[in-house]
């Protein structure tokens, strides 16, 4: 019986073109809200024609919903992926804070996290990009509940955990931690953020 090496598949022109757009996207709407994401300002941005982005997205919803899942994808393979490394329990949930806190740093992004951004921009814009950013957020809230769950069943956290309360406290540290750079640095927040986590853990613990 002869066996093939598999062999990765490359990414078309128009995938490649398509990754360096969003890219783009993801940047912009980091620095100046997904509502500045226009066919015209990416054009500008990527030295592309407008009728060469027309091609990959139809609409600037279309576009803004693109960059929405470019940047869940990018947050989830920064943060998520490394964090999924370290064992379950505890561990695995300072890794997530920690790669969490650092992603808007190491990511290069001007304005921070651009899901953080989306939240607050369409938090009263009732349409189709404020749903999509419920479901996004609902699907984070489920992986994060989950990450304590299973703390709870390493015994690192006590049996009697409200996980969905954990969660929740956890992502208050992290608002908390993207509204005080400006005030705080960003060293001082990190550090903060980190005690922040600890004193959560222990409190869950007992």
């Amino acid at each position: 019986m002869t066996t093939h090496a598999a062999t990765a598949i490359r990414p078309t022109k128009g995938e490649e073109t398509r990754a360096q757009i969003l890219a783009a996207a993801v940047d912009q709407a980091s620095f100046g809200g997904f509502e500045s994401l226009t066919i015209g300002t990416l054009a500008e941005k990527t030295g592309m024609s407008k009728s060469g982005l027309f091609a990959h997205f139809g609409s600037k919803l279309d576009l803004q919903i693109a960059a929405l899942d470019e940047s869940a994808r990018q947050f989830t393979a920064a943060v998520f992926m490394p964090a999924l490394k370290a064992p379950r329990g505890v561990r695995r949930l300072r890794a997530l804070i920690d790669h969490w806190i650092t992603w808007p740093q190491r990511a290069s992004l001007p304005g921070g996290c651009p899901i953080d951004a989306a939240s607050r921009e369409y938090q009263h814009q009732p349409g189709p990009m404020r749903d999509a950013i419920v479901d996004r957020q609902r699907q984070l809230d489920g992986a994060l509940s989950k990450a304590v769950e299973l703390a709870v069943e390493t015994g690192e956290l006590a049996r009697s955990t409200d996980t969905r309360q954990f969660a929740f406290e956890f992502l208050a540290i992290i608002l908390v931690f993207y509204r005080s750079e400006m005030v705080l640095g960003a060293d001082e927040s990190r550090k903060r953020a980190r005690t922040a986590f600890e004193h959560l853990v222990e409190r869950f613990s007992r």
